[in-house]
């Protein structure tokens, strides 16, 4: 196979959608926008996950506490707070929640969209930046992430900007800031989601090359105290958030401080990764059950592609060797942790991308040598795709309609007549879209049931809400009152005088009260 800047064909020789997109980079952010943006305010969040940031994020934004998140009053230890604090920020400045919650991941797409041409265009050519980004824009799972309203797609502009800088770095330096900068970009992925340090394993796969003499990649001897002045920058980055939190852990001296501490530094990270005591699964589960669905259609040129990269890492071609290297390692580092999700892979698209694009002419070249109608079909079916990821941005909300839980809770509001509300068996859409003060025992807290049922009777002028499945062991079914509506959650009001006498507490447990002091909906 010939040199890649020959596969391309030239610029000069350049035809098609392909030519236009090299003239005008702007289109690829245009479409881009169009594709990631499609929909955007139409949407609620729809699952537990998008709840819990959104309601985090308001949380927030109504008891001014930004170092230690809440959810209902009681701390949430499961993530740093960068993502709900840009939430925040973004419905401080006046825009809806409901869009607030989309902007990060969509503006993560337009940065990873623009950083993956730029890299295209300079390591290859113009051509090869288009086909990197249009690759990135074609796949499964970059809207699966991105669409979401989630800290992965808000990881994505942190990813893309030390993926960036480190190649900026490695591959067409000596270039210290861009290294810094990727290494900034590291640190707040760290405080965003714990794996923002990710781009940093392309240095094993460099490292290795360098000493190998393998060409593309660039030497900087005799720079050990630049190297660890990155190290710094990334603490330094940390830091920022750290740092304060530190302090007003140290000077509150509570043990709540405490355990959110010990929960968000060590419990959700290494122990995490380490055992996790969620979303187990087996070690073939991204190889079966993920990559084969969300990261179509990039599977379909693998059968052509392999053998290239073959030939060029064979060719001893730095920039595939550190790209490709870089996708294996990140897939074994989320193979070895037992908790595995869908979107944990999604931060090595960007490296497979840029490793297949500088090939991708030629292989269309060698699909169509002879064949018209094989490139007519195939441009087809292109705008058929991208056509059809435009559409469901619209589909999807306007067939979903509203959120569930937030009629629910408009309902029991009504029925209630406003009461003090007792949570027991509770999800966070029924605290984000609460519309009266509410009582709760924790999340997770066992034998909630129980706990409503001994509350209600020293405040018999409460209402619990409790599921239909947990009804019965501690209430009355005839003097319970169904929440009627079209709700997939059978949702029943209790009083005192629903009480079977069957259940009784007596261990020691918090009790969180909670009331929004406006409506953000």
């Amino acid at each position: 196979m010939a040199d890649v800047g020959r596969l391309s064909g030239g610029e000069a020789r350049h035809r098609g959608f392909l030519a236009r997109f090299s003239r005008s980079p702007w289109l690829l952010l245009l479409l881009a926008a169009l594709l990631l943006g499609a929909g955007l305010g139409l949407r609620h969040p729809s699952n537990v996950d998008e709840e819990r940031f959104l309601g985090v994020a308001l949380e927030m934004l109504q008891n001014g506490d930004w170092l230690i998140p809440h959810r209902a009053a009681e701390i949430y230890p499961d993530k740093p707070p960068v993502f709900m604090w840009l939430v925040a920020l973004l419905v401080r400045l006046g825009v809806s929640p409901h869009v607030a919650l989309f902007l990060p991941g969509f503006f993560a797409g337009l940065v990873a969209t623009a950083c993956l041409y730029d890299l295209g265009k300079r390591l290859w050519n113009r051509r090869v930046g288009v086909c990197a980004s249009l690759l990135f824009l074609a796949t499964y799972q970059t809207y699966a992430v991105l669409r979401d309203g989630q800290i992965d797609g808000f990881l994505c502009l942190w990813i893309s900007l030390g993926f960036y800088g480190l190649l900026r770095h490695l591959m067409l330096g000596p270039a210290w800031r861009w290294f810094y900068l990727a290494c900034a970009a590291m640190g707040m992925g760290i405080i965003s989601k714990g794996v923002g340090f990710l781009p940093a394993l392309m240095l094993i796969p460099y490292a290795y090359g360098v000493r190998q003499g393998w060409k593309g990649l660039v030497r900087m001897p005799g720079q050990a105290r630049a190297w660890w002045l990155g190290l710094l920058v990334t603490l330094a980055t940390i830091a920022l958030w750290l740092v304060p939190l530190l302090i007003r852990v140290a000077l509150d001296g509570g043990a709540d401080g405490r355990a959110y501490l010990d929960d968000i530094l060590l419990h959700q990270t290494a122990k995490r990764f380490a055992s996790a005591w969620q979303h187990q699964e087996p070690f073939w589960y991204f190889f079966v059950k993920v990559i084969p669905q969300y990261w179509m259609p990039l599977l379909l040129a693998l059968p052509w592609m392999v053998p290239a990269w073959r030939r060029q890492l064979a060719r001893r071609d730095g920039r595939y060797l550190v790209l490709l290297g870089w996708v294996a390692l990140v897939l074994l580092f989320f193979t070895l942790s037992s908790g595995k999700r869908k979107l944990y892979i999604f931060p090595a698209l960007p490296g497979l991308v840029l490793a297949m694009a500088p090939l991708l002419p030629w292989l269309l070249r060698r699909w169509f040598a002879g064949r018209p109608w094989v490139r007519k079909v195939f441009v087809v079916l292109a705008v058929l795709w991208f056509s059809a990821w435009f559409a469901r941005g619209f589909i999807e909300p306007l067939r979903a309609g509203g959120n569930d839980r937030q009629q629910l809770m408009a309902e029991v509001a009504q029925e209630s007549q406003g009461a003090e509300l007792v949570l027991a068996g509770w999800r966070e859409g029924h605290w984000l879209y609460a519309r009266q003060p509410l009582v709760h025992f924790g999340l997770d807290t066992p034998n909630q049931v129980v706990m409503a049922a001994e509350w209600l009777r020293s405040h018999p002028q409460d209402v619990a809400m409790i599921s239909a499945d947990d009804l019965e062991r501690c209430f009355q079914r005839e003097r319970a009152l169904e929440v009627k509506g079209k709700f997939e959650e059978q949702w029943f009001l209790v009083r005192a005088d629903a009480d079977n006498g069957q259940c009784h507490d007596v261990t020691p447990h918090e009790t969180y009260r909670f009331a929004w002091r406006k409506s953000f909906f």
